[in-house]
């Protein structure tokens, strides 16, 4: 059994990383804004604001899997100053905050990893995503980084999903023609769903991944390099 840490695992993605990792008989430690409303042996749970609360302390930890976000997406006239500090502080400083407070532990794990969460819009450069893009490139940057700095001891890869199906995303996916309109805007023509992401986030934590770091994953329907 491994011991996986969840930051920000009651909704979304995070929520499918944690069941899957239940599942899959694992501990999960799911420290979030909002409890998952499920009682297991395997699930510890504690409310936490990345932004003004400490991470309490985990005694044996194996992977670490960051997934607060935001869809901050308005034309750049239309965004403060605030808007980009408020996004960089919750992607990009809250991910040094949690692989700070835990990597001494975590460089005792069993094959340990970091999993850090960017966007198909940083590599694809779209209208009104100039907030977003600009902290989550800063992620990307960093596992990079991390993943130099601390290999060979723990691997560190970054997931870049393209939009999900997930609570964020009701406000973009809000009517079948609009999921259409995106879905076609994808060689895969489909809508990204969160197990497809939890999938991806389970096999780069296992030890099938043990030769992967420093990685960005693109699981986002061909959008990255693909054209037709």
């Amino acid at each position: 059994m491994k011991n996986i840490v969840v930051i920000g695992g009651s909704k979304g993605i995070g929520r499918e990383i944690v069941s899957s990792q239940i599942n899959l008989g694992n501990k999960c430690y799911n420290f979030s804004r909002s409890n998952l409303e499920i009682s297991h042996n395997n699930l510890v749970q504690e409310k936490f604001d990345i932004l003004n609360d400490e991470l309490p302390p985990v005694e044996n930890i194996d992977a670490l899997i960051y997934c607060p976000g935001s869809i901050n997406l308005k034309p750049i006239l239309q965004l403060k100053e605030e808007d980009f500090i408020n996004d960089f502080n919750i992607n990009v400083l809250g991910a040094v905050k949690s692989v700070k407070s835990f990597l001494n532990t975590l460089k005792k794990g069993d094959n340990p990893s970091i999993v850090l969460f960017s966007t198909v819009a940083v590599s694809q450069g779209m209208p009104f995503h100039s907030s977003v893009s600009v902290a989550k490139a800063g992620i990307e940057g960093l596992t990079k980084s991390l993943a130099a700095e601390l290999a060979p001891n723990i691997r560190v890869n970054c997931i870049a999903p393209t939009i999900t199906r997930t609570d964020m995303a009701k406000r973009i996916l809000r009517n079948e023609k609009i999921e259409e309109n995106i879905a076609n805007k994808h060689p895969l023509k489909k809508i990204c769903e969160a197990k497809d992401i939890s999938d991806m986030a389970d096999f780069l934590i296992s030890s099938r991944a043990k030769n992967i770091t420093g990685q960005i994953m693109h699981v986002d329907g061909g959008m990255s390099t693909l054209k037709i």
